[in-house]
């Protein structure tokens, strides 16, 4: 995945150190109930749509942009699906990122799924009860978006 300039700047002067970082994340439907997914050309896995909002761009903004310029879709979020602090993340750079991932729940308004950069080797349509093997954290989301409960986030006394 391409890292953003304005993280290039911060990192002139921050060097690897721990960044805690936005980012945004698509659990994104179709007419007949299917979630949209990427293969990552980073890792070569299937995942969730997601990435980090530029500096003052709203998360719903961001998803939408990420959304469309991962896969041509066009999509309109619905809702908050949940919100969580990931655990840090270290590249093979050293950098070390954290990010606080605030996951939509959208609806595809348009466009036919592509690849329409190079962060995806593919994109497709699947039926929630045929993913693909994937990482907890987009099985997770996808589940969580699946039903109309409430938004989730690890209440304070769990800690």
């Amino acid at each position: 995945m391409p890292t953003p300039d304005f993280i290039r700047e911060l990192r002139t002067s921050l060097g690897n150190a721990l960044l805690p970082l936005p980012g945004v994340s698509a659990i994104v439907l179709d007419d007949e109930g299917r979630v949209l997914l990427g293969r990552r050309s980073d890792n070569g896995r299937w995942s969730i749509i997601g990435g980090i909002p530029e500096p003052g761009e709203q998360p719903a903004t961001a998803v939408v942009r990420e959304v469309y310029e991962e896969t041509a879709v066009r999509c309109v979020p619905e809702r908050i699906v949940l919100v969580e602090t990931l655990e840090p993340v270290v590249y093979p750079n050293g950098d070390v990122c954290q990010f606080m991932d605030v996951c939509f729940r959208c609806r595809a308004v348009g466009g036919e799924a592509r690849v329409n950069d190079d962060e995806s080797l593919e994109v497709g349509w699947f039926a929630v009860d045929e993913l693909p093997e994937m990482e907890e954290f987009a099985v997770t989301r996808i589940k969580q978006a699946a039903y109309d409960g409430p938004t989730w986030f690890e209440p304070a006394e769990r800690r």
